[in-house]
């Protein structure tokens, strides 16, 4: 792993009994290609599977290490300090935090603008990138609406049942089926108090009144925010994010590989059979990469599934022709390029129209 790469970790799960669970790790350099992979046993607790990647990679002192929210433990941290790595992880704390004033704005993907505010901590040995993202705000927005709604909508129907007959009106019942509410509510309930009207000197209730009070440093009141945690404290926020945006893009690449080219799942009996397919994976990436290379050094810098939806608009076609003497004349070519397409092409130096035009007459 050299500077300014990444430790990737990905799981293969297969869908029958009998083929072996693997996890795949990876070292990539600070273009994002991989530059060293091996295969390792997947059925343990990700969080246990650092060490030994490492260790299996051969991975420099001093390397950066980037991993995902189910590998970052503290003890796993404790250990990267230990060993002497670097580190660039998603924190795992629940309190959110963020001022736009001090955030730093920089450009990603698609022309998209977020904002990070830096802050370090009190022993200043490591910094927290509070990020936001207008994208991941109108997601969460969207989420907690309907969480919202939905808590209420319940919270409603048993207010509503209070004044029709054979409906549960005593106290514990009625807390009893609150606290099943608040079980399927994914969280949102802790933002709202509730309160029961009983009545006098009896356990039946009467009114069921709610009010929403929104907890700080949750995604209710700051959407769109996530943390991340590094002890690379020479470097500014544009190239900790940057950086840190290589898992996630490589993650993105690895689920079209594995879908739209039917990669998975891999029905296989033995181990290295499993190792043979994930490193045909492996190559495509590779091929990736040097496509998105390549445009980038021409100013176009798009995601892989935005390059795979522009890609997908030409189509070959075939038309046919009866000829006078009974034969039939098959014509086959590409459609006309649209214009982000052609800029595409240009950019890698490809011919406008793959493949040509093709001809055959069948008797």
């Amino acid at each position: 792993m050299a500077d300014n790469a990444q430790a990737a970790h990905g799981r293969s799960k297969e869908k029958r009994s009998d083929c072996p669970l693997v996890t795949l790790g990876l070292v990539l350099d600070s273009s994002g290609f991989v530059r060293r992979s091996r295969m390792f046993a997947g059925n343990v607790a990700e969080a246990s599977t650092l060490e030994t990647m490492l260790t299996g990679l051969n991975a420099p002192t001093g390397a950066l290490v980037i991993m995902d929210r189910g590998i970052v433990t503290e003890a796993n941290i404790a250990w990267l300090v230990e060993n002497q790595y670097r580190y660039l992880v998603v924190s795992r704390e629940r309190t959110r935090q963020f001022d736009m004033e001090s955030s730093t704005p920089i450009t990603g993907a698609a022309d998209q603008t977020i904002h990070v505010q830096k802050i370090l901590s009190d022993d200043g040995s490591e910094a927290r990138l509070y990020c936001h993202s207008e994208d991941r705000q109108k997601k969460e927005d969207a989420m907690t609406s309907r969480f919202c709604q939905s808590f209420e909508t319940g919270l409603n129907k048993l207010a509503e049942g209070l004044a029709k007959p054979r409906c549960q009106k005593k106290k514990d019942q009625i807390n009893q089926r609150i606290g099943r509410l608040k079980a399927k509510s994914r969280g949102i309930s802790q933002h709202y108090t509730i309160e029961l009207t009983t009545k006098e000197g009896s356990d039946q209730v009467t009114a069921i009144n709610w009010e929403r009070k929104p907890v700080a440093g949750t995604m209710l009141t700051h959407p769109g925010v996530y943390c991340l945690r590094t002890n690379e404290l020479s470097w500014d926020e544009d190239t900790l994010w940057q950086t840190y945006t290589m898992l996630t893009d490589l993650e993105a690449v690895f689920r079209s590989l594995k879908s739209e080219l039917g990669m998975r799942p891999g029905y296989h009996h033995k181990a290295e059979r499993a190792e043979g397919h994930l490193f045909i994976t492996v190559l495509a990436y590779q091929a990736v990469q040097v496509i998105r290379q390549r445009l980038k050094l021409k100013g176009i810098s798009m995601s892989w599934a935005s390059l795979r939806k522009i890609l997908a608009r030409q189509q070959r076609i075939t038309a046919c022709f009866a000829q006078k003497d009974g034969r039939t004349l098959h014509v086959r070519k590409t459609t006309i390029a649209p214009s982000k397409l052609a800029a595409i092409y240009t950019a890698l130096a490809v011919s406008l129209s793959p493949g040509g035009v093709k001809k055959m007459i069948v008797d």
